[in-house]
Parts: structure tokens; sequence; C-alpha cells
């Protein structure tokens, strides 16, 4: 250390001053020694821009410093750990496996992976020899110890070791030197791995662990690439962690909204229709239009107008959206017009795949390709005599890209906005018709990657409870609050009562977003001060808005404590401009209206696909496919099993009978594995007195009643949602 100081500044504005050269755990000590004690790492403010930095990384100027501790509780801290137990496993892979090749290792939200090249497939029956070679590991308290090489000997060491994922990843890396963490001391004895970061101080920190799964993949997501095996795991500090969360993974396994909708006849995905399209079934089709019928009455409250759009549009709209080609590696490509267009298009992939490659003959062979179809492309089109075929793929990439701009053709629709906004314009507006409030049910479509579907919550295509509100400035406030209470309604309404709400807004350093800065802080603000009115606790995610305008979002935590993004509302200032609507004001002059993107359900798919999970397929009265089912005992009920079905059908009840020849057990046990949330025993007795047994799914026996009293019963459940039911509801008078 330097003879300096530096002052450290702490979570709670106190300062430290320390010597120059000091760590997190320096800090950590200064403070105290429990806080030294469970520190694990640090996270560095030293300009607005926090960074997560290994406990024993110098500290070398003033900067504003928080520190991790070894807790379950924190997912800073868990990531820190996940990233570190990667490493475990790929050592105890390559000491199990030989001649193993290790790509690439992330942490994730639940747990971590390691994509590898192995000569021999994995198994889960290897599970158990890897997990004791990382427990060996874990027990030898190996730290992480990094040191840093200039690029040149860094690339000579990475080539000598002959992995060329190492390799690729080096050279794609920023920076004139790269990193290395050996897992121990010994540099050319313990494991090492490329790699720039952070990690726990020595492997005695990870309390618990388990290998989860091994799956195919594709490096860097190429199917053009070579086939990997990744192997996922999970880490935690403590043991108990991990048990909790092998609960929740079982129960998790109960809820799967894929095995769900499969038994329940909900939904099917099939590749022979499309990756990532999803085929709703009889069953799911219900769920949804009772969702749909839900909201569409509060639509009609709320003075929201419905309107439909095509499924596709002109490029040029959504270039004016930005929508294209901003993110246009998300969207399905664009249907050209034009054979140039189209061949262009060849040529603009041709020179992105050589581009993407940075070395070797990979390279060569991408670029010979490219420049070949370059020259036939020069041959058949005059106007691109500047492209110079010998340039490099970058230079011949622009000039493609730009003759690009000016092609006409059409793009699947990725979002409905640009679509109402030109219903918006086709006629004018003044102060005195606004709000206008356009709502729709509109179907999307983005290109996920192949690794990124799952079930229905990623999708290919997906049907947004889409609306857009134009209104003036002084009405935005209002309007926002309603749009909140709405999703606030929706969510209370399908019971999900644990959630969060986040703010969205945008990175300034980031050239992501669209319009003038002052728009963007002014719809900042507009947010924040409605969520302020409303008592909303939020918080503040920046680089989380949409690209033209910040947002609210609400992040929902369903029964086995998993997050999802449902509901968002946006304020937007920029589409108006992009697209010069307008509406003459109180001054009779042309004024700007402000925009609100709204969708209180989100995407239908992924909806539906949490609330499958959510209730574990045993949906409400109201949401159930099949609400009521009746159970004959015998032969001789047969006729009023049928009565009580015509009955209950008539009055608009989803009802299925079951006169089949079973004894009753084994009809109940169906229906009930059936989630039909009301089975109607009928018998001789029942048919005399003209009454029903009512069975629930759960498998309780309610008694017997009057068939109109429980239709009754029924009704009242169905109109307030659930809210009622073995509550304030008063039973129905039982049968004497």
């Amino acid at each position: 250390m330097s003879g300096k100081c530096i002052n450290v500044t702490l979570p709670d504005g106190k300062r430290l001053e320390m010597p120059e050269g000091s760590s997190a755990y320096s800090v950590a000590e200064a403070i105290g020694p429990g806080l030294a004690k469970s520190a694990i790492g640090g996270i560095l403010d030293p300009n607005g821009e926090a960074q997560v930095i290994d406990l024993y990384a110098p500290l070398t100027s003033d900067c504003t410093l928080s520190l991790l501790t070894a807790t379950d509780d924190d997912s800073r801290s868990l990531s820190l750990l996940r990233h570190s137990t990667a490493h475990v496993m790929a050592e105890a892979i390559c000491k199990l496996y030989p001649g193993t090749k290790l790509a690439y290792g992330p942490p994730l939200d639940d747990g971590f992976y390691y994509d590898i090249d192995c000569p021999q497939p994995i198994s889960p029956d290897d599970f158990k020899a890897i997990e004791e070679e990382m427990q060996r590991i874990v027990n030898e308290d190996r730290k992480f110890t990094r040191y840093e090489l200039d690029r040149g000997e860094a690339m000579s060491k990475l080539e000598q070791e002959g992995n060329r994922f190492k390799v690729d990843n080096a050279e794609r890396a920023e920076g004139d030197s790269l990193s290395f963490y050996i897992t121990g001391e010994n540099r050319g004895k313990d494991f090492e791995d490329l790699c720039r970061g952070p990690h726990i101080p020595s492997t005695k920190r990870i309390g618990a662990f388990k290998v989860r799964q091994v799956s195919g993949s594709y490096y860097r997501g190429d199917v053009n690439e070579q086939q990997l095996q990744r192997v996922y795991g999970t880490a935690f500090f403590k043991k108990k962690a991990l048990r909790v969360w092998e609960q929740q993974l079982e129960e998790a396994k109960k809820r799967d909204h894929r095995v769900l909708g499969k038994e329940l006849d909900l939904f099917t995905i099939s590749p022979d229709a499309g990756s990532g399209l999803v085929l709703w079934e009889p069953n799911g089709a219900i769920v949804r239009m009772m969702l749909e019928n839900f909201i569409k009455a509060e639509l009609i409250i709320r003075g929201y107008q419905p309107v439909f759009t095509p499924h596709i549009g002109r490029l040029d709209l959504y270039r004016t959206s930005g929508h294209y080609p901003y993110y246009e590696e998300s969207q399905f490509p664009a249907l050209y017009e034009t054979d140039r267009g189209r061949m262009l298009l060849c040529m603009r992939n041709l020179l992105r795949r050589a581009q993407e490659e940075h070395a070797g003959p990979r390279r060569d062979e991408a670029i010979g390709k490219a420049r070949n179809f370059a020259g036939a492309i020069q041959a058949v089109f005059d106007d691109l005599g500047e492209l110079d075929v010998t340039a490099a793929p970058e230079k011949q990439l622009e000039v493609v890209e730009e003759a690009l701009k000016h092609e006409e053709g059409y793009l699947l629709k990725p979002m409905n906005c640009p679509h109402h906004i030109h219903i918006y314009k086709t006629s004018p507006h003044s102060y005195r018709d606004l709000p206008v409030r356009l709502a729709e049910f509109g179907t999307v479509y983005r290109y996920e990657q192949s690794g990124e579907l799952g079930g229905m919550v990623r999708v290919r295509g997906f049907t947004q409870d889409d609306a857009h509100i134009f209104c003036t400035p002084e009405q935005l406030p209002n309007e926002l609050r309603d749009t909140v209470e709405l999703t606030q309604l929706v969510l209370s309404t399908l019971e999900f009562k644990d959630y969060r709400v986040r703010m969205g807004t945008r990175d300034p350093d980031s050239d992501k977003y669209t319009g003038d800065p002052e728009l963007w802080d002014r719809a900042e603000q507009d947010l924040r001060d409605v969520i302020a009115e409303m008592g909303i606790e939020a918080t503040e995610e920046k680089g989380e808005a949409a690209f033209y305008g910040p947002k609210i979002d609400f992040v929902v935590k369903d029964c086995i404590g998993r997050e999802w993004q449902l509901g968002t509302v946006q304020v937007d200032y920029n589409l108006p401009n992009r697209f010069d609507i307008g509406y003459v004001g109180t001054d009779n002059r042309d004024h700007r209206p402000v925009m609100i993107h709204r969708a209180p359900f989100g995407s239908m798919e992924r909806f539906v696909g949490i609330l499958i999970e959510h209730f574990a397929g045993a949906f409400p009265l109201w949401l159930a496919p099949v609400q009521v089912a009746v159970a004959t005992i015998s032969e001789k009920s047969i006729d009023y099993g049928q009565k009580v079905y015509d009955q209950l059908a008539k009055q608009g009840i989803r009802v299925v009978l079951d006169s089949g020849s079973d004894k009753i057990g084994p009809k109940k046990h169906r229906l009930r594995a059936q989630k039909i949330p009301y089975i109607l025993v009928v018998g001789e007795n029942e048919a005399a007195e003209e009454t029903v047994n009512i069975n629930d799914r759960d498998g309780s026996t309610m008694g017997s009643y009057p068939l109109d009293s429980f239709v009754e019963w029924c009704f009242i459940e169905i109109q307030t949602k659930g809210k009622s039911r073995h509550k304030s509801l008063t039973a129905p008078e039982r049968s004497k």
C-alpha cells in the first residue's frame, strides 16, 4: 500500500478514511469482526455505475462501497456464489472426464450452468460422482485467486492450450489485458479459467449445492456451430436453503403448466405447427375467453373502444415507430417485395456471419461466400457499384444495410401501437375528443431463439390485451391512475397477492432509446408522481424502460416463490412525435397528445401459463373449463342425471355427464383428476327427492341440496369471482 488515503462512503452515508489499496475486506474489518467474517464481496460505485468486486480487490480511489455478505436472501450474493460454484463444477467435470473443453459458465437467477465439450455424454447417473468431486474441492477451502496478463501474452497462452472456445471468448473481450481465476493459489497446478469474475473468497463459502440436469446446446446458440453439453446446477450458502429450494422444485413439477396443459387438454405446442406457437385446445380456449370477457366488461365501463388490426404491416410503419431495425434481431425476417430486397437480405446475413467470425478458417470461408454473393449482386444491380467486394465485411455491411433501408416490404407485427396510432390519425381530434382509448386483443410475433422457448411463458406468437390511450398532458395523471388500478384489479381478482412494482427508466448512456431527453425526464416524473400519489412502493431500475418511454411493471411472485413480469403501463411522448399526430387545444392551436401503452394481463399466453401453475390447474369456478360434473351411481339414476345435466346446461353452466358403468368411487377420482370444481353425485335417493349430493374436487362431501339452490350458489360464486365461496355465502337450504 502507498502512504495515500482514500475516502470510502458507506450506504448509510458514513465515511471511512482508508489507506489506498485497501480492500472491501479491510473496510469490513474496520466496521466490525462479525461483518468481516460474513463478507464475501463488495459493490463499488465510484461514479454512479455499481460494480460487484472481489472481497480482496484493491480500492484505488474515493468510492461508495456496499458489502455483500453470505446470505441466501440477496440475489447479488447468490449470483457471486453460483458463479464460483460453476468453476468448482467445471473443475470436477474436467477431472472426471479428461479431455473436456470448457466453453462458458454464467450464473442464473436460480443457479448456474456450464457449456462443455466433453468426450462422453454426461447423464443424471453421473451427477453423484460430480457432486462428490465438487465436495472434495469445497472441503479443501481453496481461495479464488485472480491474475491478469496483457492481451498478447494471454492470447498466446490460450492458443497453446488449444481450447478454441476460450480463444473466441478472449477475442470478444474488451481491454488490453485479460483476467484468469485460479481455484487455489498455485498457478500452473491448480484449476484455472479465463474469467472476468468476481468470485467469493474461497470454496469453503459454498454451503450447499446440487447438479440439476444436463441438456444439449450449441455454442453461442448458433445451430450451425458445434453441439455442446450444458450441465446445470445450483448453490446456496446454507443447506436449509437448498432443502427449501428442492421442496419448491418438487412443487413446481406438480404445477408445471406444460404437464398440466397436456393432462387437462388446455393447449399444445407442436413442432409440426411451429415451435413457440401455442395451439389453444377447447378447455384452454374457455379459460382464455373467460379472462377476455372479464377484462372487456371492465373496458366498456372505463370508456375503451375496440379495434382490430392486421397481423402484418409495412416496413416503413415500423421504421417510423423505431421497432425496425432497432429490434430486428428479435423479429421474424422482413418480407421484402422485390428480388433485389430479398438478395440484399441474404447478402447482409452472409456479411454479418463473416463479421462475427473473428479469425481462422471459418472466418475465411464466411468472407469468401460473402464476396462471391456480393459479386453476383453487383452484376445484377448497377446502383451497388460502391460495394467493394474486397473490403472488410464491416465496410460492405454498411453499404448493404443502407441499401436495405430503401426497400419496401412487410413485417409480422411485433407491436400493436403503430397500427393504433394510424387509427387515431384517420380523423382530426380536438381536446374535447380526448382521451381516446383504443383496445385490442392483438397477436404479435417475436423470433425468440429456440433455446429460449419455454411452454406458454416464452413463445414466438402471443396475444396482448393491448390498449393505447391518447390524452392531453393534463389528463395524463388520471389516465395513469386508472390503468394502474385496472392492473391491480386483475391481479387481485386472480388471487395474485404477492407482487412488487418496478419502474423502468432510461439509461442515458445507452443508444437503445429514442426521443428528446427532456421528454424522457418529463415522462419519468409523470410516473413517479402517480406512484407516489397512489401510495405504491416501487423500485427504479435504470435501463429497463421501453425504447420509447418509461414504464411500470407488475412483477408477480407465484405460490412457489418465482417472479414473473405480467402487467405493464408505459408513458410515451415520443411516438406521437415520430408519427406527427395531434389534437386542437383550447387555444385553437395544434398540440401533441401523450400516449399511454398498457396491458394488464401482458400476454394471454404467458398469463394463462402462469395461472395454470398458480392454481395448479384447479381454476376457480368462474374460470374452470368444466364447472360441474354430474356422476350417476347406477343405471337406475341415468335419466335423473340427464335431467340435472340439461337443467345446468340451460342455465349456462359448463357441465359434463358421466353416466358410465363404473362404480362411483372411480368416477369421482377421475373427475377430481380433471380438476372439476363440483361433482354432483345422483342416485335413486337424489332422484326421488330431486336433489344433488355435492362433492368438491378436494374430496369433501358437502351434502344433499335442491338443484335450484346449488345453481344459485354457483351463480353467486361466479359473479363474485370466488370471493363468496364458503365465506359470506349462506349455504343452500339442505334437503330435509
